[in-house]
């Protein structure tokens, strides 16, 4: 089933590359989307594909080499849109 999940990172999660890691690791899955740096240092991600791809791409990067930096993780659900055709970083 398609869906879309919206998720903010907190922690040290700017000015470490996340952003570019995050694109980097999305190649090897199934999603699109993007992922900006919001004003007051955390990172927003926004995703669209397959539950199961989603949330094995949600894992995936809070195991990666990111997780030390990452302090929580907030995942919303929400309804698909098809707004993307591929994963972006957003400014």
């Amino acid at each position: 089933m398609l869906k879309r999940s919206h998720v903010i990172y907190t922690g040290r999660v700017q000015g470490v590359g996340f952003r570019y890691t995050v694109r980097q690791l999305a190649h090897g899955f199934d999603v699109v989307g993007f992922v900006r740096n919001l004003d007051d240092g955390r990172v927003e991600m926004a995703i669209e594909g397959e539950e199961e791809e989603l949330k094995r791409f949600i894992q995936h990067i809070g195991d990666s080499d990111l997780g030390p930096y990452i302090r929580n993780t907030t995942v919303e659900w929400q309804p698909l849109t098809g707004e993307f055709r591929d994963f972006s970083i957003r400014l």
